[in-house]
């Protein structure tokens, strides 16, 4: 619990619309990723569902319950929400208890109850038999969970993780997304986790919202966004996606048949007759001796992975460099033919402000 949602949600400082126009609703104890580059409304959509801006047009809810909107705001405080910091925040003259116990105190919970809530987050988070340490005294990793700790012993509806990850080596953070994993699963609360890091949104979130420059693009599951990109950013933000542009001549029952080049193809997607973009990824293609749909020149190669990683130029239509894995070397310039065995058709035009599924309430 609760329920989140947007009502047409902007936001400016001073010329800059930070936030424009964003609506959307997720299921209570989801997960959900804000993902998106730098600059594109994401801590901003974090500060606004904590109460921490107020929206300049637009109602938050919280269930049914209109927490930011219209004459109504709901002061941090009273929206029993949870926030971890990037900076940890955490006292550094305070035990692992002291932090965690602060909190609830200041909430007025008796001493045998505050010692089993701290009992029993401990636990969630994996310190037990750290109550003494003090900050200094812990790794990376364990701050953070005291953080979460922190939070998760005020029992709030929602809790806000800022970029929680930033501060973390490489294996901290994969150690530390399997623990926030597990501690969702145990917890009734809903997550709301920013990053411009899509690897960690897909690999944590139920749900991911993808922002770009202020507007939502799309707002669905990690197989939504990599599989069924709304919109050309998101087809490319997504697992490094490529967009192609293709004529669409037909439309019926979720596919388009489209021309790429003088290649016909009936793939699916949900682009109406007229201009739109093939969106695929590396794995969608593959090379052929004779043939194939799309004609191309190496411009280079990169030994990665077991495969040479093989960035090939469209020679006979006008598109960006797409790459693939070869298990060969070649020299630049050769021509390589390939086949396109996948991907998803999307209108070409303005960046698409679709959510899709449209009801994001009935995603399981």
């Amino acid at each position: 619990m609760p329920r989140l949602s947007l009502k047409a949600v902007t936001k400016h400082f001073e010329r800059h619309r930070a936030l424009d126009d964003v609506s959307f609703s997720i299921p209570d104890r989801a997960f959900l990723a804000l993902l998106g580059p730098s600059g594109c409304g994401k801590t901003t959509l974090l500060r606004l569902i904590a109460g921490l801006e107020l929206p300049d047009q637009g109602e938050i809810l919280f269930d049914d319950q209109v927490m930011a909107g219209g004459h109504v705001f709901m002061p941090p405080e009273k929206r029993g929400i949870g926030m971890v910091f990037q900076s940890y925040a955490l006292w550094p003259t305070m035990t692992v208890r002291g932090n965690v116990e602060f909190g609830l105190k200041v909430a007025g919970l008796g001493a045998r109850e505050r010692q089993q809530r701290i009992d029993d987050v401990l636990e969630v988070v994996g310190l037990q038999g750290l109550n003494d340490r003090r900050p200094h005294e812990l790794s990376g990793g364990q701050r953070q969970r005291v953080a979460l700790a922190r939070s998760l012993a005020m029992r709030p509806k929602l809790i806000l993780l800022d970029e929680p990850l930033a501060n973390l080596d490489a294996h901290l953070r994969d150690a530390m997304l399997a623990e926030f994993r597990r501690i969702h699963s145990l917890t009734d609360a809903t997550f709301v986790f920013v990053t411009h890091d899509q690897d960690e949104a897909m690999a944590v979130a139920t749900h991911v919202a993808v922002l770009d420059r202020g507007c939502l693009q799309q707002l669905g599951t990690p197989e939504d966004l990599y599989r069924r990109p709304a919109s050309p950013m998101v087809a490319r933000f997504i697992g490094r996606g490529k967009t192609l542009p293709v004529r669409v001549v037909s439309a019926q029952g979720g596919r388009n048949r489209v021309m790429l080049g003088s290649e016909m193809l009936d793939l699916p997607g949900c682009a109406p007759v007229g201009e739109g973009w093939l969106c695929f990824h590396a794995s969608d293609l593959h090379s052929v001796s004779d043939g194939g749909h799309l004609k191309t020149e190496l411009v280079g190669q990169v030994f990665q992975n077991g495969a040479w990683l093989s960035h090939c130029l469209p020679s006979e239509i006008d598109g960006n460099v797409v790459s693939l894995p070869l298990a060969e070397q070649f020299a630049p310039g050769t021509r390589i033919n390939l086949a396109i065995s996948g991907g998803w058709v999307v209108e070409r035009g303005p960046a698409s402000h679709g959510i899709l599924p449209a009801d994001l309430a009935s995603v399981t």
